[in-house]
């Protein structure tokens, strides 16, 4: 598990493309876990630690995971995250370039519980959720720039 931030209130830690955020069906050690026993050692703490989930990311991405380390830094990051106070930015690396240079997505999602995964749909299902994403293609200089410059600034903060 690699942290990239911890404060006195929230860990963020760095989520690897197989591992889940929180406990499901299939029994796997979710990262929730793995962080609270982590801060159980660092801190050298006797019982239970505290560590709320903010967001998830799915099983198959990797990225980074804020977790608050207080219930009340929790209600704060949730009402963060509820309000648009926190944005969320996903990059994605594609096999090939896409036609339009920004689009808006809107499939809906249907949630198979047997299979544990969810399937998208062009058109309106029974028991969808509409899910809207829009899209735009980042120079791909200007974003290794910015994510070495993440990089940097984050190792520098860790040591």
């Amino acid at each position: 598990m690699e942290v990239i931030y911890e404060d006195n209130h929230l860990i963020a830690v760095s989520k690897t493309c197989s591992e889940i955020v929180q406990g499901d069906k299939t029994g796997d050690k979710p990262l929730s876990e793995i962080v609270g026993q982590w801060l159980k050692e660092k801190y050298n703490k006797p019982g239970n630690v505290f560590v709320g989930v903010t967001h998830r990311l799915d099983r198959p991405v990797s990225g980074l995971v804020l977790f608050a380390k207080t219930s009340k830094a929790l209600t704060r990051l949730n009402e963060m995250f509820r309000t648009v106070e926190i944005e969320k930015t996903y990059w994605a690396i594609v096999k090939e370039k896409p036609k339009e240079a920004e689009a808006e997505l809107v499939h809906y999602i249907v949630r198979n519980e047997k299979q544990n995964k969810s399937f998208a749909y062009d058109t309106e299902k029974p028991n969808s959720k509409k899910a809207i994403l829009c899209t735009a293609l980042a120079d791909p200089l200007c974003a290794f720039i910015q994510a070495l410059n993440q990089q940097i600034s984050t190792k520098r903060r860790v040591l």
